[in-house]
């Protein structure tokens, strides 16, 4: 499968061919949970083991393991296992850049995005 690169910006893009806007979508909804976005802004700066995520969100272990777990699927974090223990991590530094983008442009549209009543209100 090729990828095709931008000219003005040399940006790597997904093919044309397939389902290249059903994946960008999914990579979105990844990150579209409030669970999972806390607990990634939460990995941004350093590494952390489940209990301390479970400490920091407030939510039973299996739930934050889950979402790590979708997060590690994705490629937003990886594991690194010591023993018993798995510390959590993100993969990759435009992860910051992306999450800081989205907080931007979330305070920029705030009231827009508060009023918006096509998308509801995700799960807490």
């Amino acid at each position: 499968m090729a990828r095709r690169t931008t000219t003005a910006t040399q940006v790597v893009l997904l093919p044309d061919e397939g389902d290249a806007v059903g994946v960008l979508a999914k990579f979105f909804r990844a990150l579209g949970d409030p669970t999972r976005l806390r607990l990634l802004e939460y990995l941004l700066h350093e590494e952390h083991t489940v209990t301390e995520c479970v400490a920091h969100v407030g939510l039973a272990q299996g739930r934050v393991s889950s979402h790590l777990g979708c997060l590690a699927d994705c490629g937003y974090v990886q594991v690194r296992r010591v023993g018993r223990f798995a510390y959590y991590r993100v993969t990759d530094p435009r992860v910051a850049e992306l999450v800081l983008l989205a907080h931007s442009l979330a305070a920029d549209n705030d009231s827009a995005l508060r009023g918006c009543d096509r998308i509801a209100p995700a799960a807490g």
